[in-house]
């Protein structure tokens, strides 16, 4: 039996309650923290855990809580520091989205994980979908030929209030915006689908939120090894969340939400519609078993196992590092106006948090800073299939 602990008790914090609920044969939240030790009492009160003792520091609980796994849920700017000293302290993390605010922390916390001799994992949970978990498996099976193209559409919409939150929307706090909090879903996939890019060109901008210093939108434009190019479009001010990844192949093009279409030439060059090859896809793809769980449930599920039996969970903290690297390029070639070349090298500005700091922009200054927002539901990406 895994005794969990819960570090930040935000919105995100259910996704990880209920995960670990669904296990009651497995593990036990024994534990729960918040700055705002009501909002862990009123947490301990909704799901029931009546046994979990409640802190207002993490600090507090170290050296002292017999605990197996911490959830770390907190603002950003704090995953590292947090996961660092509950490694240190002998406990095996599983930390939210994004890994760290910076490559610089990144790098700590996998030195403190291979110092511990414990496990850190890092929250990707959109992976564990039957939508992206298929496309990946039609996408290995090398059927669609060569990628020649990814389109990644990070498609997410946030009311101004949004921004109103003491920590969003501030470059210390949140670390950035959507492009580092919201696509950094879709950015873990692409990496995971086809690796780091040789160079990344981007823009941004802040569009609709005068209220935070960070972007709404950003485009980048990503060059591969061999010619393959990716647009990664990630944003807080589209309607509706339409959010996909699309991948054309030499022969086909699939994507998720599962669509698949094949082309060949015609003598003039014209395309013809290859419907024997988009049979066979789609054959392959109804027959791909579902998974037993999706989302955070799954993730949890996974790490559990990997503990349980002494392995590597599915996403780790090379995983989480390989992804904020993408984003780092995106934010440094941004603002300085110019084309970025992989990987980042440790002596770049953008490798620290004080280096980020003092090279982005401020699109705007927070004029709004409350302690809580209504808790009245989040959304945590669409699974159209």
């Amino acid at each position: 039996m895994l005794k969990v602990a819960i570090i930040g008790t935000g919105n995100i914090s259910a996704m990880h309650i209920q995960g670990y609920l669904a296990f009651p044969e497995r593990c036990k939240i024994v534990a729960l923290c918040d700055i705002y030790p009501e909002k862990a009492e009123a947490k301990k009160a909704e799901y029931g855990l009546t046994d979990a003792q409640v802190f207002s520091s993490h600090k507090d609980m170290l050296g002292k809580v017999d605990v197996d796994l911490v959830s770390v849920c907190t603002p950003p700017y704090v995953h590292a520091e947090i996961s660092i000293d509950f490694l240190n302290d002998g406990k095996n993390v599983i930390c939210e989205k994004p890994m760290a605010a910076s490559l610089e922390e990144c790098d700590r916390m996998l030195e403190a994980e291979k110092k511990s001799g414990k496990t850190l994992a890092i929250i990707a949970q959109n992976r564990f979908r039957n939508s992206f978990m298929h496309l990946k498996d039609i996408l290995d099976s090398g059927k669609i030929g060569k990628v020649l193209h990814a389109q990644v559409d990070s498609f997410w919409w946030r009311g101004h209030c949004y921004y109103d939150l003491w920590w969003r929307g501030s470059w210390e706090k949140e670390g950035g915006g959507c492009t580092l909090n919201h696509a950094v879903h879709h950015v873990d996939m692409l990496g995971w689908m086809m690796g780091l890019p040789e160079k990344v060109t981007a823009v941004l901008s802040n569009a609709a939120h005068d209220n935070a210093e960070v972007e709404d939108i950003s485009i980048a434009a990503l060059q591969y090894p061999g010619g393959a190019l990716a647009t990664l479009t990630s944003s807080v001010i589209h309607h509706g969340e339409e959010q996909q990844v699309i991948f054309q192949g030499e022969k086909a093009r699939i994507s998720a939400p599962w669509k698949v279409y094949a082309s060949l030439s015609k003598e003039n060059g014209f395309p013809t519609r290859n419907e024997a090859l988009e049979a066979e896809l789609q054959r392959d793809y109804e027959a791909l078993p579902p998974l037993p769980y999706e989302g955070h449930t799954a993730e949890l599920d996974n790490v559990m196992a990997a503990l349980e039996a002494g392995s590597r969970p599915f996403i780790d903290g090379k995983d989480g590092r390989r992804t904020i690297e993408l984003i780092t390029a995106v934010y440094k070639s941004g603002f300085e106006g110019r084309t970025v070349s992989l990987p980042l090298q440790k002596d770049d500005p953008f490798y620290t948090v004080d280096g980020i700091l003092s090279h982005v922009r401020h699109f705007y200054e927070k004029t709004s800073s409350v302690e809580n927002l209504a808790d009245v539901g989040i959304t945590v990406g669409t699974d159209k299939k």
